[in-house]
């Protein structure tokens, strides 16, 4: 008997780190001791181990056994510790051979099946950065363990099968009765399934060309928007029709989607890179936590964070608490959430687009002429100030939705669909992504203010009314750059060169209209 040595790995938000998992089998009375400031789950882990070993023909020593996770200085949580364990204590007491470098990534059943678990993409991904390639997890886990490029992965039903493969005597083991394989969840492939039901096609919406025209500008730049308007003219239908319109997920972002939504409790193992774009549509009731993440321990990712490189859709956004609406500042600045709590400190990537759905005051019926508005001045501007003058100031598009008309509802159904416009978002994000290689973005909505003024800036000439509104103090700096941001967007649909002074002006009249409305 002598010391036995495998590998698991711990995940804080997306971030992972190699855990060497040591056992040692003394001469002393039995007992299990677990080290390496374990939680409450992974300290249960001893009577799992020892189930399991035991049902699967592999009872572990009667003697003193100690588990010691390194560093020891790192809090240790949940159950993707058990497989490793019971790993490290066979071959402790040579029941197994070495493992080498493998890690271990799975919890025990009592009767020894292998129970997948969360986050296993970002911990795979973080195991072979750190150099470890050789991978094994529950076989519910596989095909989301090997969308690693460069994992080599082996996916098992129970601890018998595990240790068999490194050589267990196969007469000893005992098997777990066979089960029906648990039938994939699709959550992860959402994108697809859209697809497969049928994406909102932009063709349903009457009228409102104004609207859609926004629309398709905030998709080509992948700028934020908000609209204002009364119940029913179509606000909804617009954001939600705003996904279509957006191209396909490239690897690297569809690598990151795809492992923030490992993490998500909703749903099971991840079948396939998601190569959809988000989208995220909490209730105005939501907490926080549920919006920006959080919970016990090491929060969790959010619907922001879900959101990421999608659509972050909150409707009736004044209904929101305000910290949860300000919390949204950040984010929309840097594209990551950091979330510090007591037991460490999360950070997710949430670089999604905004879209903000408003009516003009409660009763909804303070736009155009208001005369059938029963809201007082006071509860309109309590009910709209809401939003706060800093958020706002990050939205791009700000957009005055009005009421369809009786000819334009009439004569809905000409209107272009959904893949129409999409083909010309994706030639103007082609045109964005050669544009603006040496500044390593891919959309207008990344570029930083020192390049739009510098070697981005457009002739003197096609800034004016731009200029002339930040000598009004109409415009913040924040502003000032923004619009010339949509600017360019409206520019590469319209296959300019560089956005003259009517880009400019369109981009201009955006940002202001909800504000003069």
């Amino acid at each position: 008997m002598g010391l036995g040595r495998t590998y698991g790995v711990g995940l804080t938000g997306l971030e992972g780190r190699i855990v060497e998992v040591e056992a040692d089998i003394g001469q002393n009375l039995p007992a299990f001791i677990l080290l390496g400031l374990p939680d409450a789950s992974l300290n249960e882990s001893r009577d799992r181990v020892k189930s399991a070993a035991k049902n699967s023909g592999l009872p572990l020593s009667r003697r003193k056994i100690t588990v010691n996770l390194m560093p020891a200085d790192v809090h240790k949580r949940g159950s993707g510790f058990d497989l490793a364990i019971v790993m490290a204590a066979l071959a402790a007491a040579g029941d197994i051979r070495d493992t080498g470098r493998t890690v271990f990534l799975a919890e025990l059943g009592l009767d020894g099946r292998l129970r997948p678990l969360r986050g296993i993409l970002p911990s795979v991904m973080a195991a072979v950065d750190a150099g470890f390639q050789d991978i094994v997890v529950a076989e519910a886990n596989g095909a989301e363990a090997s969308l690693v490029p460069a994992a080599r992965v082996g996916g098992f039903t129970s601890l018998a099968a595990v240790a068999r493969r490194f050589g267990a005597d196969p007469e000893q083991l005992v098997f777990p009765p066979d089960t029906p394989a648990a039938k994939p969840d699709q959550r992860t492939d959402e994108g697809e399934l859209r697809s497969q039901r049928g994406d909102p096609d932009l063709a349903d919406i009457a009228g409102q060309t104004e609207a859609r025209f926004a629309l398709e500008v905030a998709a080509a730049g992948a700028h934020h928007l908000l609209m204002t308007g009364p119940p029913g003219a179509g606000k909804t239908m617009l954001a939600e029709r705003l996904p279509g319109l957006l191209p396909d997920l490239e690897d690297t972002a569809a690598m990151e989607v795809t492992a923030i939504h490992s993490l998500d409790v909703r749903g099971g193992p991840c079948t396939g890179l998601i190569r959809r774009p988000p989208f995220e549509s909490p209730h105005h009731t939501a907490t926080a936590a549920a919006v920006i993440g959080g919970g016990a321990g090491i929060p969790r990712p959010g619907a922001a964070s879900r959101a990421h490189r999608g659509v972050l859709f909150l409707d009736e956004a004044p209904e929101y608490e305000a910290r949860v609406l300000d919390a949204l500042r950040q984010p929309l600045e840097s594209g990551t959430l950091v979330l510090h709590r007591a037991a460490g400190t999360a950070v997710y990537p949430a670089r999604f687009q905004l879209v903000l759905a408003a009516n003009p005051c409660p009763c909804g019926l303070a736009s155009g002429k208001g005369i059938d508005c029963t809201c007082s001045a006071l509860q309109r501007r309590r009910y709209f100030g809401r939003l706060s003058g800093p958020l706002l100031d990050r939205v791009d598009l700000q957009l005055e939705i009005r009421r369809v008309s009786l000819p334009e509802f009439a004569a809905a159904g000409g209107a272009e669909k959904t893949v129409d416009v999409a083909r010309r978002v994706v030639q103007a994000r082609q045109r964005q992504r050669e544009r603006l290689r040496p500044w390593s973005c891919e959309t207008n909505a990344e570029v930083p203010g020192t390049v739009l003024r510098g070697p981005l800036k457009p002739p003197v000439n096609a800034t004016k009314a731009l200029d002339r509104a930040m000598d009004r103090q109409s415009l913040t700096a924040r502003g000032y750059d923004r619009v010339l941001r949509v600017a360019w967007s409206i520019a590469d649909l319209a296959g300019h060169s560089a956005p003259d002074a009517d880009d400019i002006g369109q981009a201009l009249s955006f940002r202001q209209q909800a504000v003069a409305a």
